[in-house]
């Protein structure tokens, strides 16, 4: 029997392109392009289109992707679509089921029909559910410390997770052994909100955690050095803040930023002194020219600065804007 009639040999129908080694071939499309006769197709799955190569004639629109779709919220090379994006501000990373302690407030808990007993039943195993899940006294410390930056750090989810991971790494490292778990939590909590430009007292996060000033300060400097986290803070950091806190209107904003373009270059003028305070005095200065003045009592305790400081900034303010030519609208 001769070699063309062996079984299975297919016909020579290489002139239609179907065999060519230098064909490109997309599913569903094999025949030669109407416009050119080409067979050079090519997928734009950002476009969802089909195209040829060589004239660039869109043969399909809105082409459905039937691959997976990988989004990795992790930020780590495993792409499975399995369960929720890991956590840092659960000691297991959020691959256990928690009583979230917002479920169990009176508004939340009376929507899902629940009474005082009820309430203080489920605090209970909230309790004893974070317990069981952890059996050395290092994952017990994360627990509380995750509970902690949770419910006082009063920061975005985003910047809740960063601060969660700022602690976790701290605690791997042997930095919590001998100090405050609420004290280290709180620092950590300080030095996202910095890095972010979000402006945080300490004051007022010392308060939300239930530390004292002095510790909370220590605590900033040590992990500040630890992680060499150090930042010079800027008064101008604070001025959506005050502004919003003394209730004064949006166009303050403008003479407080022409008051700092003009302070700001003289570093030796504000350098070294609490931004709180400089910032204060900007904005109490910008709001008694715009006439809408606050009382330096009240600009002292948004500001968490004394009078004494203020009227002291005041005046090397004064001092300098009259040396540049600048006049006080007072």
């Amino acid at each position: 029997m001769e070699s063309s009639d062996k079984r299975g040999s297919r016909p020579d129908i290489t002139g239609y392109g179907l065999f060519d080694k230098n064909r490109r071939v997309v599913d569903g499309h094999t025949r030669p392009c109407e416009e050119c006769g080409a067979v050079d197709w090519q997928v734009d799955t950002s476009r969802g289109e089909i195209v040829c190569n060589s004239c660039g004639l869109v043969v399909e629109e809105n082409v459905i992707d039937p691959g997976a779709e990988w989004t990795n919220r992790d930020k780590t090379e495993d792409r499975s679509r399995v369960g929720q994006p890991l956590t840092y501000t659960l000691a297991d990373k959020g691959l256990n089921t928690s009583i979230d302690v917002k479920d169990l407030n009176s508004g939340s808990s009376a929507r899902h029909g629940m009474n005082s007993q009820s309430r203080r039943d489920w605090r209970r195993r909230r309790v004893i559910d974070e317990r069981s899940k952890t059996r050395k006294s290092r994952e017990r410390n994360l627990v509380k410390a995750n509970q902690m930056i949770r419910d006082k750090s009063n920061l975005p989810k985003s910047l809740q997770e960063e601060t969660a991971r700022l602690y976790r790494r701290l605690s791997g490292e042997g930095f919590v052994t001998g100090r405050s778990i609420a004290g280290v939590a709180a620092a950590c909590t300080y030095l996202v909100a910095r890095e972010e430009n979000l402006p945080r007292q300490i004051p007022e996060i010392a308060q939300s955690y239930a530390v004292t000033e002095k510790e909370l300060s220590r605590l900033i400097r040590q992990v500040s050095r630890k992680l060499n986290l150090h930042k010079i803070t800027s008064p101008n950091e604070y001025f959506d803040k005050f502004i919003s806190d003394l209730q004064l209107p949006p166009n303050i904003f403008t003479q407080v930023n022409h008051l700092w373009s003009k302070i700001q270059p003289h570093e030796d003028i504000w350098q070294g002194k609490k931004p709180m305070g400089v910032a204060a005095a900007l904005i109490y200065k910008a709001a008694a020219e715009s006439g809408n003045s606050r009382t330096q009592s009240d600009v002292c305790k948004v500001a968490n600065v004394s009078e004494v400081t203020l009227r002291g900034l005041l005046r090397i303010f004064d001092g300098l804007l009259a040396q540049l030519g600048e006049v006080s609208k007072q």
